[in-house]
């Protein structure tokens, strides 16, 4: 059957989030490695609020184990989280889960895109958010791919216990679709749920022998 219950959480807000939002419409170079970004001070508060969440949480609910991303955004999320619960339960630490890869994109935001890559900036907008692979990255189908790898050990290393995962937005959003079995041809309507905000939880819990979305998205604890 695999978990009986799975909570996956983004990762607090980011200084490179913090960074893009202050950008805006301008051209912005971020040359911090993705897999290096901390979290801003807002994000350390909203780590430590979700672990004052899964300290609230009955104990039928709680998670039993933790898989995260590699980045150190969501390693501090976890971390934070963690102290706040005053429980650590084991880790996993899987690369599959980590952030929709940019490639040769990853240092620009869209602005600087256009400025510098304008065809790769008109090839992107053609083919849409979810199709649209950078030279070097991903597409949301690309992701799609290592998260059902990822799927497929939880549901045999993790059956019948409760799952937290702490990742990005693109790894929380794709769960959904990966858990749902939805065909890769219906990604682009994943934009629906988008964005999956920052140290939001989203919970499916086991009815009738498979997973059911309870909630998506949700900040009520922050």
């Amino acid at each position: 059957m695999g978990p009986r219950r799975v909570i996956a959480v983004r990762h607090g807000e980011s200084e490179a989030n913090v960074a893009y939002r202050r950008a805006g419409d301008r051209p912005l170079v971020y040359e911090r490695g993705d897999d290096e970004v901390t979290l801003s001070d807002l994000g350390r508060e909203q780590a430590r609020a979700l672990g004052v969440m899964l300290a609230a949480l009955p104990p039928d609910e709680a998670p039993e184990v933790v898989w995260c991303s590699p980045y150190r955004r969501a390693l501090d999320t976890w971390a934070v989280a963690r102290e706040a619960w005053g429980v650590a339960p084991p880790l996993t630490v899987d690369g599959r889960l980590r952030d929709r890869e940019w490639g040769e994109l990853a240092p620009y935001n869209e602005a600087a895109i256009g400025e510098r890559f304008p065809e790769e900036l008109a090839r992107w907008r053609a083919q849409g958010e979810y199709l649209y692979r950078p030279p070097g990255g991903e597409s949301f189908g690309d992701v799609a791919v290592r998260l059902r790898g990822v799927w497929g050990d939880l549901r045999e290393r993790a059956d019948g216990r409760r799952v937290l995962i702490v990742a990005h937005d693109a790894v929380v959003l794709v769960l959904r679709h990966v858990i749902a079995e939805t065909p890769d041809s219906e990604l682009a309507g994943l934009a629906v749920f988008a964005p999956v905000l920052n140290a939001s939880v989203s919970t499916w819990g086991a009815r009738d022998g498979r997973l059911s979305l309870l909630g998506f998205n949700a900040v009520g604890h922050l």
